[in-house]
């Protein structure tokens, strides 16, 4: 983590600023991992200063845009006050495609704009900050952001049935850049706008805050019925954390929501019994793409938390047995996470292409992986 600020200009104030949402998301909560662990209070700086810089940096229009100021359209200083307003810039390399441009698949990949799961991930991080620090600043800012995504990626699909979202919007959140959804878009805005109500309710010292109510009925309908198994490391991970976040806040908030974690937890071991059995793990570290395996590394730590937190608050989960099930299957996989971390800890491995191409994001995971905690717990 201290080579990650010291290369994105976090730390190193003669370097240029380097912001990318989804690794500063886990980038964050790494900070509040390591101030947990050694109560060292620059750690804590670090996260803090990290939030400011991914606000002032992907929060604007980007320095090649005609455009300028923030994304949101506010002005200087209202923009400081509600910094997500408008959401927030992935952070590629290459500026979005233009309305008139040809829509390239390949190309797609490097250009910026707004992804709805990125969103999401800063969403979580804000609200970690704000559980740890005690501002409820934090979630109102994440609370804001989660209002104005959902109004600009939901679209009515012209066959009918419920909402569905776009992929990935244009930086001002005007126009679809890829208009398909997200596999687990819906899900993970489900379980992330629940956790930010739950926290909103808190600080407003009432179980009868619910600015979310009309976005979390919507996600609820979008997750009706969709199949969520993949064949992808990342997204196998994904399921794991989002089960998990789900089980802490079936606790704490009284959701009862057991018929749906039943389902993800299948989801998962179906996708666990498609991914494992292939050699992908045993390929070299150039056909291997690290932070999508650290992924996986990081939602399998996920399933001994879920079986303790389960174990302990028997009260808040019906379905025990087809629970207990459930996360007996996916400990079959729990070695998965040792063997990916190993291999991408060996340095020789850390010289391959396809880990010096992602540094930043590869860095950030594996540390999230070595230290789960400040990412998977809700404080």
């Amino acid at each position: 983590m201290t080579e990650f600020a010291d290369r994105t200009g976090l730390t190193a104030s003669a370097r240029p600023l380097r912001r990318y949402l989804w690794t500063d998301a886990f980038a964050v909560c790494n900070f509040l991992e390591l101030f947990r662990r050694t109560g060292r209070e620059r750690y804590l700086q670090d996260a803090l200063t990290l939030m400011k810089q991914v606000h002032t940096v992907l929060g604007r229009y980007r320095e090649d845009d005609m455009r300028s100021g923030w994304i949101s359209g506010l002005e200087e200083q209202e923009g400081v006050q509600h910094p997500m307003q408008g959401g927030l810039r992935i952070g590629k390399e290459m500026n979005e495609r233009g309305p008139e441009e040809p829509f390239d698949e390949h190309m797609e990949w490097e250009r910026d704009g707004q992804y709805f799961h990125y969103l999401t991930k800063w969403m979580h991080s804000l609200n970690c900050l704000a559980r740890v620090t005690g501002d409820s600043s934090y979630n109102r800012w994440a609370l804001e952001c989660a209002k104005t995504a959902f109004a600009r990626f939901t679209y009515m699909p012209w066959t009918g049935g419920p909402k569905r979202l776009h992929w990935k919007m244009s930086i001002d959140l005007s126009r679809p850049l890829v208009p398909s959804t997200g596999q687990h878009d819906p899900l993970d805005g489900l379980i992330t706008y629940t956790q930010i109500q739950m926290t909103a309710a808190r600080f407003a010292g009432t179980s009868a805050e619910t600015p979310l109510a009309g976005e979390i009925a919507d996600l609820t309908a979008m997750c009706e019925g969709m199949d969520l198994a993949t064949d992808d490391p990342l997204g196998i991970g994904g399921l794991l954390t989002d089960a998990y976040r789900l089980s802490q806040l079936m606790i704490s908030g009284n959701l009862h929501e057991s018929e749906r974690l039943v389902s993800l937890l299948r989801d998962a071991e179906l996708s666990l019994d498609a991914f494992a059995p292939t050699s992908h793990l045993n390929a070299p570290a150039d056909y291997r793409l690290a932070f999508r395996e650290l992924g996986l590394s990081i939602g399998l730590q996920a399933i001994g938390k879920m079986q303790k937190t389960i174990d302990q608050h028997p009260g808040s989960f019906s379905h025990q047995e087809q629970l207990n099930s459930g996360l007996a299957g996916l400990a079959r996989f729990l070695p998965l996470s040792q063997l990916i971390e190993s291999f991408w800890l060996e340095p020789d491995n850390q010289q391959s292409s396809t880990w010096t191409a992602h540094r930043d994001i590869n860095n950030v995971m594996l540390a999230t992986s070595l230290g789960p905690d400040g990412y998977l717990v809700l404080p």
